[in-house]
């Protein structure tokens, strides 16, 4: 187990310092605590928020607010659980039947190797085709499904998340998949973060599974069926165009880039509990979609050239995010043999031992993008989802929580990845600070 990881012997912060009980208790058992009584509830406080309360937050804390949470809170339904059992199915067998070439993914502490099928593209193809197809083509449903019973999916999933988690918590400490798993002592800490690195469920890796296919693939038909709920209301503005558009082409840049995700920290370093697998299944529906939640009820047509050129600013954070992943990755496959903005790289051979007591090399690039920031991509991120929210206008908050949410989440993992690539490198990665000195945002931060 990597000393980067807060489950090895001893109570430790994220740099591998030791920390007093009082730290440890606030960290591993008091914040996951937190997090656990306070995620759920607002999730269906956004979608109460949106539905009833016209997207004023402010009226969400009043009387008003609190009589709609009451009155309005919605319940697991027959439909619903089928629409996700459907959807989880349907994804599963994409996933085992599409054609992929196999990947394998980082070496993890212990000194294994993920394995993936890299078909996200003809999934994300397929999936939209097949909603289309069968809502407005064969008419099986319509394809506001989703919009219709998303108070009761809401729900429905964050019940069976939950009891999902508390499955994935006994599997790890008594039937886990790989030598990855391990125990921090803490059962409320096991439980949030998870037992397991990489679980396999009936041949399935359930992160790849979860993130990539119920995750990402539900956000982008959760937001179709919201543009389609506006157009069955009479008119589905040039707003809800633009904001769906750009968010449909963020997700399926996603998985052209599905092999440089498997690096990501997301996936190398934090374990399968209920940090991650709620938050894939529920986090995202709920928060992730906000803007076009909002614009379901709020029909905005913004002027031509203001639409287009909305849309130049996400298409162009989406590139430089792109090209920044892809400038990485590629070295790393190439060895370091390839060009990067026209020149060769500058490249820090950064070497690291695992837990096996295996040597292993890691080529930190200190060009392009990665010359200008540790974690430059994260400002196009930042630039797209403020891009697919602008369309919603500045007049009520509820749109703008999710580029609010992800501010907070990029600043917080760029420092959470600087650790642990502290500990995991040193002295390497010590010199890959000293030439490049800023985290997130060139010249500032």
């Amino acid at each position: 187990m990597s000393t980067d990881d807060p489950t090895p012997n001893g109570p430790r912060t994220w740099s591998g310092r030791a920390e007093t009980p009082l730290g440890e208790f606030v960290r591993m058992t008091l914040g996951p605590i937190a997090l656990m009584l306070v995620t759920p509830p607002a999730a269906i406080a956004f979608y109460i928020t949106c539905a009833f309360l016209d997207g004023e937050l402010s009226r969400l804390v009043s009387r008003e607010g609190l009589d709609a949470f009451v009155t309005h809170f919605p319940r697991p339904t027959l439909a619903a659980a089928q629409i996700i059992l459907a959807f989880v199915a349907f994804e599963a067998l994409l996933l085992k039947a599409l054609p992929g070439k196999e990947f394998l993914g980082p070496v993890t502490p212990t000194g294994n190797r993920p394995r993936y099928t890299l078909n996200g593209v003809a999934a994300f193809v397929v999936t939209l085709a097949a909603f289309f197809g069968l809502s407005s083509g064969a008419g099986l449903f319509p394809a506001s499904i989703v919009f219709d019973h998303f108070g009761a999916i809401l729900i429905t999933l964050t019940v069976s998340a939950l009891a999902f988690c508390g499955f994935l918590y006994f599997k790890g400490r008594f039937a886990p998949s790989s030598t990855d798993a391990g125990l921090s002592g803490n059962p409320v800490f096991d439980f949030y973060w998870g037992v397991e690195l990489f679980p396999t469920l009936f041949g399935f890796n359930l992160k790849q599974l979860f993130n990539c296919r119920i995750g990402m693939m539900g956000w982008a038909v959760t937001i179709v069926s919201f543009a389609a709920a506006q157009h069955a209301h009479g008119h589905l503005s040039s707003a809800m165009v633009v904001s769906v558009f750009l968010q449909l082409a963020y997700i399926f840049k996603f998985f052209v880039w599905e092999g440089g995700y498997f690096a990501s920290l997301d996936v190398m370093h934090d374990r399968f509990g209920y940090y991650i697998c709620w938050g894939v299944t529920v986090w995202i529906p709920a928060l992730y979609t906000l803007p076009t939640q909002w614009l379901v009820r709020h029909p905005i047509d913004t002027h031509p050239l203001v639409a287009i050129a909305i849309a130049l600013l996400g298409l162009a954070s989406i590139w430089a995010n792109y090209d920044a992943d892809a400038q990485r990755q590629r070295v790393r496959e190439t060895g370091g043999k390839t060009t990067v903005w026209g020149r060769k790289p500058a490249i820090i051979y950064a070497q690291y031992t695992t837990a096996d007591g295996a040597e292993h090399q890691s080529l930190l690039l200190v060009s392009g993008w990665w010359a200008l920031a540790r974690h430059a991509h994260y400002v196009p991120e930042l630039a797209l989802a403020f891009a697919w929210t602008l369309p919603a206008g500045f007049t009520h908050l509820a749109p703008w929580i999710y580029w609010l949410f992800l501010m907070v989440l990029l600043l917080d993992r760029a420092s959470r990845d600087d650790t642990r690539c502290r500990t995991k490198y040193g002295k390497h990665w010590d010199e890959y600070c000293e030439r490049v000195p800023y985290k997130v945002i060139p010249g500032i931060y």
